[in-house]
């Protein structure tokens, strides 16, 4: 028997894991994507390998996407072992998978790093963006000791509807960003630096004492956090 084109016993089934499925160790919420529009995220520093694959190959049971952050190589084997269409992206160390078959459509985020060495973090915002639609702009290793390499990126940054901007050091980019454009600018520390940059406290307070308007901060490296916020922003 149907009604509204679901069986009953579809529906039966799909309401046994909300608002959460209990594995024993994890509480996978399967709520989350209909609460937020994007399904659990799952941290993979400090879980085991078989712990992380575990919950993804549940996440994917009632979901089309999956994100595992901060994960390496013995965590991504785990994961495909369960999960076959999983992908590795080694930069962001970030383990992807989406269903949905369709490309990211929406313009309008860019991510900026201020170094080389902060692109790991940039890519861990690329990659959430990309999975919740929006198609990401990238201007990387443009911080202020060569202020010119910005400057040409000014074109691009003046299209842009939101800007996430990645720095460690003294964290300065943010701020030159946003005294440059009329959109939010969503800065992130990261833990790049020597050592009075105290693994990012440095650029972070930085960040968070910029006198430039519309420029907000997430925690040390939380690419993720941009990524998700910027996402938001953009989508209206």
């Amino acid at each position: 028997m149907k009604s509204g084109g679901v069986s009953i016993e579809d529906a039966l089934a799909r309401l046994s894991t909300l608002p959460y499925e209990d594995i024993g160790f994890a509480k996978v919420d399967h709520h989350r994507a209909l609460r937020k529009g994007f399904p659990e995220v799952i941290l993979g520093q400090g879980k085991s390998p078989q712990q992380v694959a575990a919950i993804a190959e549940r996440v994917v049971a009632e979901s089309d996407r999956l994100l595992v952050t901060r994960a390496d190589a013995d965590l991504f084997a785990a994961v495909k072992g369960r999960v076959p269409d999983a992908v590795y992206k080694p930069v962001a160390r970030a383990i992807v998978v989406d269903r949905r078959n369709e490309p990211p459509s929406l313009p309008g985020v860019m991510v900026m790093s201020g170094g080389t060495a902060d692109i790991p973090v940039a890519e861990e915002a690329v990659v959430i963006a990309e999975l919740m639609g929006n198609i990401i702009d990238r201007a990387y290793d443009v911080g202020i000791s060569g202020a010119h390499r910005l400057f040409d990126q000014l074109p691009r940054l003046q299209k842009a509807r939101v800007v996430v901007v990645v720095a460690g050091m003294e964290g300065a980019l943010p701020s030159l960003v946003g005294g440059l454009v009329s959109v939010p600018v969503i800065a992130v520390p990261t833990s790049i630096g020597y050592g009075v940059s105290f693994g990012g406290v440095a650029p972070l307070l930085a960040m968070l004492s910029s006198c430039a308007a519309g420029v907000s901060v997430v925690n040390i490296d939380n690419g993720f956090g941009a990524g998700y916020i910027a996402a938001l922003i953009n989508r209206g």
